[in-house]
């Protein structure tokens, strides 16, 4: 056995003891835990409680990062899906009319704020997104006319050949205005 393994033993153990003592100290008034003292107000017990609560959780947390069983935040919780990911699937979610489908507004900013770039809304999805444009209202419908013809303006003002972003541009201007 390693001198590291033994050690986690010992102090395991010794965790193990000093919780069990914990349980079985009386507080004045012969009281089991703090907050049963006859003496303390509902508000001291409250704060006492938090505090204990507290207490518990450090030296549990201890006890785990001794044993070693304490994982990395990310092995805990599954990976987060990117920004990317999570309005395609709103956009495609919308197309396939799914029960559980709702408005999200920051999806659809999202989605609103990048449909120009190629690398964040792919060719495959931009028809999709188009047909979602169709229905959109207000200032939202208003704001994507004047964004696109800025960008039209300004890729015209450039002088290069029509780029992609240009023609996706033209599209939704055709389509909104």
């Amino acid at each position: 056995m390693s001198g590291g393994v033994v050690n986690r033993c010992l102090s395991t153990s010794i965790c193990l003891c000093h919780s069990l003592l914990d349980s079985l100290c009386l507080y004045p008034g012969g009281a089991a835990s703090p907050t049963e003292d006859p003496q303390m107000s509902p508000k001291e017990k409250r704060v006492q409680d938090r505090k204990l609560k507290k207490e518990r959780r450090k030296e549990e947390k201890q006890r785990l990062r001794e044993m070693g069983a304490a994982q990395t935040p990310t092995a805990q919780t599954p990976a987060r899906r990117s920004p990317a990911e999570l309005a395609l699937d709103y956009l495609l979610g919308w197309a396939r009319k799914q029960d559980g489908w709702r408005f999200q507004k920051t999806r659809q900013t999202w989605l609103l704020v990048h449909m120009f770039q190629e690398q964040e809304v792919p060719d495959e999805h931009f028809s999709t997104l188009l047909a979602y444009l169709e229905g959109l209202q207000g200032q939202a419908r208003q704001l994507t006319v004047q964004k696109a013809e800025a960008l039209m303006q300004e890729l015209d003002a450039s002088g290069g050949p029509p780029a992609r972003t240009q023609e996706r541009a033209r599209q939704v201007l055709q389509l909104l205005s």
